[in-house]
């Protein structure tokens, strides 16, 4: 009994704990929104893909090579460095001849900028891919291309739709466009990589599923059961087709059917736009693929996997990443150190009742 009561008094206290935390961020959050509204949230990142290549290689040499070795190494190394700084210098004074305007001045080595989508519901990481490709395009030059990591199981429609469509904007722009999927890129995911020149996936990638879902728990029975009732006014006449609480009709589960069915037309239209040839009616009832399966009906281009795709370019372009990354408002802080709060308050719970168990 002691123990029980130790028990409840411990998850009381982690519930007032909790919900304490819980209000204070809404409050904060409800000043913080107040507050930052116009002002600017965001900034674009952008690290070189080659360093943290060449920072393992330098890592590994450092610990396995022998001293005559790293000493033969940093020779070459810095004769290769001086020889580059010289042809550079001389490049950039042609060019500098030649050239009447600073955008007529061209990177030495083609580039590809590699940009990060991981999708979820509601495809959120939308507003940041806009911001990343709207940074890239005024500086891509002929022989650039964009490598785009994705990873969805897909969401709704609009999102996706929308995230499709900026992925259009940098074809539109005349610069190729890779995609990479290392684990899913499924509905509103392939959604947005048929859009890609060229798909690469890893051999166990899920792809596909180019289909429309829908469901929605219904409580009418349950209301009509207690005498509640739930009256809804529309002007319209499918204005809304099924609901939660009310009584659904035939006519309208016929009606939403009817634009479920329609969505899918236009998905599938979306897809054999962008992917020439493919039999669109064999992969197009919702199953998905792997790897080979998906080269095999059209899906993707090539097995590989993100990393792979670009350690082999590394040798003969420049790879940058680009990512948007949102400043954290204090609320969200607080939001985050809430989390971890509570998650450290069920962890002790949790070893209590176990520690009790196996006395």
């Amino acid at each position: 009994m002691e123990f029980l009561y130790e028990l409840g008094l411990f998850a009381a206290q982690t519930l007032l704990i909790v919900l304490g935390i819980v209000a204070i961020i809404m409050v904060i959050a409800a000043n913080a929104g107040q507050k930052s509204k116009g002002t600017d949230e965001g900034f674009i990142e952008v690290r070189s893909i080659n360093d943290r290549f060449d920072g393992y290689t330098a890592a590994i040499r450092e610990l396995s090579d022998t001293d005559e070795v790293a000493k033969a190494r940093a020779k070459l190394d810095k004769k290769a460095e001086k020889e580059r700084a010289k042809a550079d210098k001389a490049r950039a004074k042609e060019v500098g001849k030649a050239a009447d305007s600073p955008s007529d001045i061209a990177s030495e080595r083609p580039r590809t900028f590699v940009l990060s989508f991981e999708g979820d519901m509601m495809a959120s990481q939308v507003e940041a891919l806009r911001e990343e490709i709207s940074a890239v395009l005024p500086n891509a030059q002929a022989g650039d291309e964009v490598l785009l990591r994705l990873e969805s199981p897909g969401g709704v429609v609009h999102g996706y739709g929308l995230a499709a469509s900026q992925l259009s904007r940098i074809r539109e722009a005349g610069v190729t466009l890779v995609i990479a999927v290392d684990k899913v890129a499924a509905s509103g995911g392939y959604m947005m990589a048929c859009v890609g020149d060229r798909i690469l996936a890893a051999p166990f990638a899920v792809l596909g599923s180019i289909g429309v879902v829908a469901q929605m728990p219904n409580f009418h029975r349950l209301l009509k059961k207690n005498d509640v009732d739930v009256e809804q006014f529309t002007a319209g006449e499918f204005k809304r087709t099924i609901t939660m609480f009310a009584e659904n009709t035939d006519k309208g589960r016929r009606k939403f059917e009817s634009e479920l069915e329609d969505t899918h037309g236009l998905f599938k239209q979306f897809v054999s736009d962008n992917r020439q040839g493919i039999d669109i009616e064999k992969i197009s009832t919702g199953e998905v693929w792997y790897g080979q399966q998906a080269i095999d009906v059209g899906l993707i281009d090539e097995i590989s996997t993100s990393d792979g795709y670009l350690q082999r370019l590394a040798k003969d372009r420049d790879l940058i990443e680009v990512r948007y990354k949102r400043k954290q408002k204090l609320a969200e802080k607080m939001g985050f150190a809430a989390e971890a709060a509570a998650d450290r308050l069920f962890l002790r719970l949790w070893k209590r009742v176990n520690e009790t168990r196996f006395l």
